[in-house]
């Protein structure tokens, strides 16, 4: 008597030697059945021996594994038992067409699913008016006989199709097998169509590669003869879009060596062992196509630093991939070499194994891109589009600072679309013609009794003109319904206008990456301050524009500048000036936003700060609110404000190259900051930005009143001079200028007892002109107040005659 399936051999397999055993006998009738071989005949000795193989079943006794085994040729017969009574419900199937070959099983579900659809949806087949009880179980499926220990067993072949477990196994074989020959015809032949000179910007980049990569590869002999060491890797890292992984595949390309392109994230797998069993099978591959160049893109992806590794996986990833690239050596491989070329935007996130001498011994930094390099990428993005004769590249390159090749590649594909906008208006004056629409016989069945339409009408529709881009496109498909000519397309060109449109819609990757765009911010924009203008051109300008002037009288170290003073004095407009006027990259720095709470990440993002300006040489770097960052270091300061300091400190003037990083910093309280920041090689250009004179004061209004409707009787100079703007900074006079023009509009706006002038529903900005005049000039003054005292202003004489620098009077 079998056992019942809801208890005995079902509850026995909780058991994990049930288990392993289940799958063990499994195995082994898998092994032994075959279609040459109809019947089976196993010995559950023989089954005993193929168990004890496995080395953790060695320990328990022979009739602990007898029993065992028995358990689970019952839990298999019960399994054929359940696949028999679901066949069972298929009546009007004819059993021999199950009888089907291997290359048919996997369409045998989709029969049954339909047989039983028809079977229920239509008549009785013979089969159930014939033969209304349903089938033994043992006429199709095969039986497992118990016996002794010493006895055989009879498995006959089966007849029905196989069990679901059994289907699932060999849909995973055949997957397996199937993912191997994809593997093996994945293509590993070199990009087509792309070489080093279908890119520009990055020469400093490609001769390097060529001399430690295409060199190498082409001519190993020339190593062997003069007994150098081959490289083996090399890292390229910097800015995401700066052309990294366009460098390699142009390389592989001009080479024409086998190129093995892979995604590192791609070798990551959830299964134990399987993410290593990848890279040795990657490493094996390049070796049997040597000589060829591997590329792994996003390498920081399986190779972290192994010590802040969070699984153990992790840390094997990262000490096999050591092992691989040890391997590649020339003679372990009949001399052919293999080179790596690592691509990632976190050099510093690597394990330090990796980039040691004999595996990734090369680091090459692509940066972002200066002026120069901007205009060589537009010119090769531009050699295949239809531009006009009077192109600027050099004004492009200009206003497009802290963009990467991908960003300049995103603008010349918006500038087309702007273009072909551009070609929608031009179109504009040629509207379709009218569309007639005739009504046919009305027909009883389709017609509504609501909506009776005359038969034999024609109505006329006119298309109405909605200055709209969608109506301005559907124009123009119903006008030219047909593929343009060539005498059409002729006059259709890209103008430097339509990039220069396009380039405030497109965001630079720099601008996410912690850069800042350069402000539009001109010196235009900034009334007086005269003598810190010229100071700010000696010190960041000109050594940015002309490198070789100061170069040649030994001025070759940049110079940090201090903008200090009161408030509202225009230090920081004076930064945004300069970076404008520089046109080299820019990084804006609250100072505050600097600061963690967590242990080393507030020395860390300074770090980083100076990191990415070196990578995006020339920068100029500008710290707002720096007493905020560095503190006078006493007792009384944190020791985590203390290593903030000295990080500031040792990145200004340590071990560092800082060449081509200028430093500008801003604050109102010079006397609390670290007075070892202020000596020479740091910021050793302290400029006073004071409160400006009577003459800055006119300058000042002049300035930022150019686009105000003055009255007549307006006297700015008066203005100026008045004694109650004595102690205004450039702040205040603006929010002199902005309350006299609240006070202007509110007069024109409101009459004299507060109601509106202006009618609700209508607009008056046709028929009211507003002008400012004296007295809104006076409310003003009786609205605003100084920001700096006059106690205030002698504090900062005092600190001007401290640090030695004297007010720009």
């Amino acid at each position: 008597m079998r056992p019942n399936r809801s208890g005995g051999a079902s509850r026995s397999l909780a058991a994990k030697l049930d288990a392993k055993v289940l799958s063990l006998v499994r195995e082994f009738i898998a092994q032994q059945s075959s279609d040459d071989n109809p019947t089976v005949q196993l010995r559950v000795s023989e089954i005993q021996t193929y168990v004890c193989s496995d080395s953790a079943l060695t320990r328990h006794k022979k009739s602990t594994l007898t029993a065992s085994i028995e358990r689970a040729l019952d839990v298999i017969r019960e399994e054929e038992e359940e696949d028999a009574e679901l066949d069972s419900d298929l009546e009007g199937l004819d059993v021999a067409n199950l009888m089907v070959p291997d290359e048919t099983k996997s369409n045998i579900v989709n029969k049954r699913i339909t047989g039983m659809w028809n079977t229920r949806q239509g008549t009785p087949t013979p089969a159930e008016e014939s033969s209304p009880a349903t089938p033994k179980p043992e006429q199709f499926m095969p039986v497992v006989e118990p016996v002794a220990s010493a006895g055989a067993v009879s498995i006959p072949a089966p007849t029905a199709p196989p069990s679901p477990k059994r289907k699932r196994k060999e849909k995973s074989e055949k997957e397996e097998g199937r993912t191997k020959r994809v593997k093996d015809k994945e293509n590993r032949d070199p990009p087509k169509n792309l070489l080093l000179k279908d890119i520009g910007g990055i020469d400093d980049a490609v001769k390097q590669l060529l001399e430690f990569v295409a060199f190498p590869l082409m001519h190993p002999e020339v190593y062997e003869f003069t007994g150098v060491p081959i490289p083996r890797g090399v890292l390229l890292h910097g800015p995401p879009g700066c052309g990294k992984t366009l460098l390699a595949n142009a390389l592989a390309g001009e080479l024409g060596l086998p190129f093995l392109s892979v995604s590192a994230p791609s070798i990551v797998s959830g299964m134990s062992g399987e993410s290593e069993k990848k890279v040795r099978e990657l490493f094996d591959e390049a070796r049997e196509k040597a000589p060829c160049l591997m590329f792994l893109d996003e390498i920081d992806a399986i190779t972290p630093k192994r010590e802040s590794a969070q699984r153990e996986m992790e840390r094997r990833i990262v000490a096999q991939m050591l092992t691989c690239m040890d391997d590649l050596r020339p003679e372990n491989n009949d001399g052919k070499p293999v080179l790596i070329i690592g691509a990632t935007n976190r050099p510093d996130s690597l394990d330090p194994a990796l980039r040691r001498a004999g595996r990734f011994e090369k680091e090459i930094c692509l940066t972002v891109p200066d002026e120069a390099a901007r205009e060589k990428i537009l010119r090769v993005m531009c050699k295949k589009l239809r531009l006009t004769g009077d192109f600027n590249f050099r004004d492009l390159a200009k206003k497009t600072p802290g963009f990467v090749g991908a960003d300049l590649s995103a603008l010349t594909a918006e500038a087309g679309r702007v273009a072909i906008n551009r070609i929608f208006h031009a179109l504009k004056s040629s509207p379709p013609p009218p569309l007639e629409i005739t009504n046919g016989d009305a027909d009883g069945d389709t017609a509504m009794d609501m909506d009776i339409v005359p038969t034999n009408t024609t109505t006329t529709l006119t298309t109405v003109e909605v200055n709209q881009p969608t109506s301005l496109i559907q124009n123009f498909l119903a006008a030219y319904p047909e593929k343009l000519t060539e005498e059409q397309l002729a006059p259709l060109t890209i103008t430097n206008a339509d990039f220069l449109l396009a380039v405030p819609n497109i965001q630079p990757s720099s601008k996410r990456e912690g850069f800042a765009t350069v402000p539009d911010v001109t010196w235009d924009a900034i009334g007086a301050l005269q003598s810190i203008r010229q100071e700010l051109q000696m010190s960041i300008v000109l050594p940015i524009q002309d490198p070789e002037l100061f170069a040649q009288v030994g001025l070759n170290k940049p110079i940090g500048v201090l903008l200090w003073g009161p408030p509202g004095c225009g230090k920081t407009l004076l930064a945004k000036a300069v970076a404008n006027e520089s046109h080299a990259n820019f990084i804006s720095v609250k100072g505050p936003e600097l600061l963690n709470k967590y242990v080393g990440e507030s020395e860390r993002a300074v770090r980083q700060v100076f990191s990415r300006a070196r990578a995006s040489k020339p920068c100029v770097i500008f710290f707002d609110e720096l007493d905020a960052l560095v503190p006078r270091r006493d007792d009384s300061l944190s020791e985590s404000s203390a290593r903030v300091v000295n990080t500031l400190l040792t990145e200004l003037d340590g071990l560092e190259d800082r060449n081509g990083v200028y430093v500008v910093a801003a604050t109102n309280r010079p006397d609390v900051i670290d007075p070892a920041m202020l000596r020479p090689g740091r910021l050793d250009k302290p400029l006073l930005v004071d409160l400006p004179t009577e003459d800055e004061r006119f300058e000042i209004l002049k300035t930022i009143s150019r686009k105000s409707p003055l009255g007549q009787d307006v006297d700015l100079k008066s203005i100026a001079n008045d004694q109650r703007a004595d102690c205004f900074s450039g702040a205040d006079l603006n929010a002199l200028l902005r309350e006299a023009t609240t006070a202007a509009l509110r007069r024109e706006v409101f009459d004299q007892v507060g109601m509106p002038k202006i009618r609700e529903g209508h607009s008056g900005s046709d028929n009211v002109r507003v002008f400012i005049g004296m007295q809104d000039f006076e409310m003003a003054f009786s609205r605003v107040r100084a920001s700096v005292t006059r106690d205030q202003r002698k504090q900062y004489k005092l600190l001007a005659t401290k640090f030695g620098v004297h007010s720009q009077k």
